[in-house]
C-alpha cells in the first residue's frame, strides 16, 4: 500500500515592498569579537552552564514571486536574528526577546512576533567554527545546539534595526550551498525550506 502524502505547512510570504525598515540605538554583540575569542568564552560558560542554546528566525519576504530570507550583517559577518536563551529560559520566549532586540520598532511588545514551526536543528560537536545537522556519532556532549524558527510576518511591518547592523533580503537561489559566503547553516535553508508551502502574496506595494 502506497503511503499517504502529508499536506505541506503553507507560509504565507509577502513582498518585500510592504515593510519598512528604520534604525535605532546599536547594541552590543559580543560577535563582533574574533571567532577564536567566541568559542573561547563558549569553553568557559560551558563549565557551569552546559550545553549552549541558541535560537534563530527565519523570515520571509519576496521579490519577483522568488522567497528571500532577511539576513543581518555586521561587517563580514552574515547571521539570522537570535541568540542565545539564558539558563532555564523557553525558547520561544527567547527568540521573542531576540527579535525584539534585532527588529521591533519601540512600541511593538515582543509577545506579539509570531513564531510557529522548527525548520532545523544544529549541534556544534567541539569548540570549533563548524556546526552539523546531527550529532556525530562519537559525540555524546556537543558544547551548543542551535534551533531554527519560522517567523510569521503581517502583511506589513516596520523594522527598526540597529545601527551597527544591515539588514538584507536573501534570495534562495544565492543562499543554496553558498556556504563559502553565508556558512552552513544558512546555505542549507533552501533544502530545509523545500518541505513547507511557500506562497508568494500578491500585494500592493509602497516604499521602503
Amino acid at each position: 500500500m502506497a503511503a499517504r502524502a502529508s499536506a505541506q505547512t503553507r507560509i504565507d510570504v509577502h513582498h518585500l515592498e510592504t515593510y519598512n525598515i528604520t534604525m535605532k540605538a546599536a547594541v552590543e554583540n559580543k560577535k563582533d569579537q574574533a571567532v577564536v575569542a567566541q568559542l573561547m568564552r563558549m569553553r568557559d560558560k560551558y563549565d557551569h552552564e552546559g550545553m549552549r542554546r541558541t535560537v534563530e528566525g527565519v523570515i520571509l519576504v519576496h521579490q519577483h514571486n522568488h522567497p528571500h530570507i532577511l539576513v543581518l550583517q555586521q561587517g563580514q559577518t552574515f547571521s539570522l536574528p537570535g541568540g542565545k536563551c539564558k539558563p532555564g529560559e523557553d525558547e520561544i520566549n527567547c527568540l521573542k526577546r531576540k527579535l525584539g532586540a534585532k527588529l521591533s520598532p519601540p512600541d511593538y511588545q515582543v509577545s506579539q512576533w509570531d513564531i510557529s514551526e522548527c525548520v532545523s536543528v544544529w549541534y556544534r560537536p567541539n569548540f570549533e567554527a563548524l556546526m552539523y545537522p546531527y550529532i556525530p556519532p562519537h559525540i555524546t556532549k556537543p558544547k551548543e545546539q542551535k534551533k531554527l524558527y519560522i517567523v510569521n510576518l503581517p502583511p506589513r511591518f516596520t523594522f527598526s534595526v540597529p545601527k551597527n547592523y544591515k539588514v538584507l533580503a536573501v534570495p534562495l537561489f544565492e543562499l543554496y550551498e553558498n556556504t563559502k559566503r553565508y556558512g552552513s547553516v544558512l546555505a542549507s535553508l533552501p533544502t530545509s525550506l523545500s518541505r513547507f508551502n511557500l506562497q508568494c502574496i500578491a500585494t500592493e506595494s509602497r516604499g521602503m
